[in-house]
């Protein structure tokens, strides 16, 4: 089984499941804080590759609800450098295990590491009430 390196948003519910479902499926996950890891824009990228930009966001970032920021209109430099000032930003979870970086906890790309489980929910999208899910 794999040791996997997960950033997250401590607290966040959906994360709190990922990792469950990862330990189920027998791997060492190692949780890291997604909002005060130092991040640069080489390891961010690592985990963006293959994604068109608008992709690498956080939908419920309070600057990407409020329409501050618009994900499709943003150029990948320019996104990277507002994910480094805001962590908030970055759709979540980013993982590393091995050598991949997987970006968010799509089940069909998560599918090599869960084996046989099935997930029957959407472990991305916030369930909680947005207020709760957003604040740091």
């Amino acid at each position: 089984m794999a040791s996997i390196i997960f950033y997250e948003k401590p607290g966040c519910v959906n994360n709190t499941k990922q990792k469950a479902l990862l330990e189920a499926a027998g791997h060492e996950v190692i949780a890291k804080n997604l909002l005060t890891e130092t991040w640069t824009s080489e390891r961010l990228c690592n985990f963006f590759k293959g994604y068109l930009v608008s992709e690498w966001f956080n939908r419920a970032a309070p600057k990407v609800k409020s329409g501050d920021i618009i994900p499709e209109e943003i150029q990948a430099n320019e996104a990277i450098q507002l994910m480094i000032a805001d962590p908030l930003l970055i759709r979540r979870p980013l993982m590393q295990i091995d050598q991949e970086y997987v970006l968010g906890f799509n089940p069909e790309n998560m599918q090599p590491w869960l084996q046989s489980i099935e997930i029957k929910q959407d472990l991305e999208t916030c369930s909680r009430k947005q207020q709760a899910c957003i604040t740091p």
